[in-house]
């Protein structure tokens, strides 16, 4: 992934973990929780809690982790990933709250039926955890698999959305 070089984080103690979030000037760029797979090397970028978006983003997520925010009004920067990435992360947020997919029909959803493993491989890179919810997508067989954050964490926000 290609991170703009103006971006700035800030830190959020969410209630499954320390959680980095990212800004650029387009929007929210990043979403991760701390240790979690494809968390890029984020050490140099500016710490900015003070930041009007990421501030914005932090009270977004204590409502959301609260149970008194269904959806994210944030302006997103999603342009640090290909075309195809891009494509599956825009699938991903039209999952209603409290809704689920399979990596086959999100495959179907962007159009490439037969791409099921590189979808699978763009829900993983996908930079905006809980806001584009990758955890929404489950195995063929409805089964827990595969999320960056961790399966507890898959399944603790699962059972918050009312999925479980």
């Amino acid at each position: 992934m290609k991170f703009d070089p103006t971006i700035v984080q800030t830190r959020f103690a969410s209630p499954l973990g320390e959680m980095i979030v990212a800004a650029t000037p387009r929007g929210l760029a990043g979403l991760w929780f701390d240790g979690q797979k494809h968390l890029p090397a984020h050490a140099h970028w500016p710490h900015r809690p003070d930041h009007p978006l990421l501030a914005q983003a932090v009270a977004q997520l204590r409502e959301y982790f609260a149970g008194e925010r269904t959806t994210f009004d944030l302006p997103l920067d999603l342009q640090g990933g290909t075309p195809f990435q891009q494509s599956v992360w825009q699938a991903l947020l039209a999952i209603p709250r409290g809704g689920t997919t399979s990596y086959g029909l999100l495959s179907q959803r962007i159009g490439r039926p037969a791409a099921v493993r590189a979808v699978g491989a763009a829900v993983g890179r996908n930079p905006l955890s809980v806001v584009v919810p990758c955890h929404r997508v489950l195995g063929a067989d409805g089964s827990l698999t595969g999320y960056a954050g961790g399966l507890a964490r898959k399944t603790a926000l699962l059972q918050l959305e009312g999925a479980l």
